[in-house]
């Protein structure tokens, strides 16, 4: 009784290490994919900031759309 108590015993000590290993595989793989994923990231947010600066945004009205800041004549002050 005691010899089948220590076979099972360690049968599920190399089952219990067998999932470790195969869990830890799986942390590091997610690990990756989450670095991978903060760079992208990283990189969104830089292009994100350049394509949204004012200057880029001015060039872009000014050249594609034809818009211009009114002349003097142009504007007109509305008082309540």
């Amino acid at each position: 009784m005691l010899v089948v108590a220590n076979v099972v015993s360690a049968l599920a000590v190399v089952q219990a290490r067998h999932e470790h290993r195969q869990l830890f595989v799986q942390l590091s793989r997610l690990e990756r994919a989450r670095d991978e994923l903060n760079i992208e990231f990283g990189r969104l947010q830089l292009e994100q900031a350049t394509w949204s600066e004012s200057n880029r945004i001015d060039q872009v009205a000014r050249d594609r759309l034809g818009m211009k800041f009114p002349e003097g004549a142009e504007t007109v002050v509305i008082r309540p």
